[in-house]
C-alpha cells in the first residue's frame, strides 16, 4: 500500500511506532492546516508517549512570538515560504521537548493569492537537530481539500523521514 492510499489514521500509528521505536518526541507548528495534524496524532491512543505538543501559528506575529522566526526573514521571503517553514520546524524543536518536528505553511484560499504563490501553495518542513528538510507544493481545490492535502503530505514527510533517518 503507498503513502498515499494510507488512511490518517494508519500514518499517524506508524509515525508513532517509528517514535517509539526511536524514543523521540514529536512537535508540530501549523499554520495553514490549523491543528489538523495534531488532531490525526493524538487521535491515536498513547500519542502522550510520543507527541510533545502542537503549536498553531497563525500569525506573522506568533510565527515569531512563539517560534522565534525572525521578523526579517518573514519580510524577506513572506510567510509562506520554505525558508519560514524551516524556520517554523526548528523553532518549534528549539522551545519543545520534542527530537522531531515538522511544520505546515501555505495559501488556502479563497483568497490570499499573491505573486509567485497562487491559492493551494504550500511550505513543508521536517526538522531533527541535525536535518531539516523543506518542499514547497501546489496543491487543487477548495480551501479544505488544500488543507486535507497538505495534512496528508505532511504525516507522509515526516513517516519518509522517520524511516530514512
Amino acid at each position: 500500500m503507498s503513502y498515499s492510499e494510507q488512511s490518517l489514521h494508519t500514518l499517524a500509528e506508524h509515525i508513532g511506532e517509528a517514535l517509539k521505536q526511536k524514543r523521540w518526541m514529536l512537535t508540530t507548528a501549523e499554520s495553514i492546516t490549523g491543528g489538523s495534524i495534531s488532531q490525526c496524532v493524538t487521535d491515536i491512543a498513547g500519542s502522550s508517549e510520543w507527541f510533545d505538543c502542537g503549536l498553531v501559528t497563525y500569525s506573522n506575529a506568533s510565527k515569531t512570538n512563539f517560534l522565534e522566526v525572525p521578523d526579517a526573514l518573514i519580510a524577506q521571503f513572506g510567510a509562506v515560504s520554505e525558508e519560514v517553514a524551516a524556520a517554523m520546524a526548528t523553532g518549534a524543536l528549539a522551545n519543545s521537548a520534542a527530537d522531531v518536528a515538522l511544520s505546515t505553511t501555505g495559501i488556502a484560499g479563497p483568497t490570499g493569492a499573491v505573486p509567485g504563490k497562487p491559492i493551494g501553495t504550500v511550505c513543508f518542513a521536517w526538522a531533527t537537530s541535525s536535518t531539516v528538510v523543506t518542499e514547497r507544493r501546489l496543491f487543487q481545490g477548495d480551501r479544505q481539500s488544500v488543507r486535507a492535502q497538505t495534512t496528508r503530505h505532511a504525516l507522509q514527510g515526516l513517516l519518509k523521514l522517520l524511516q530514512g533517518h
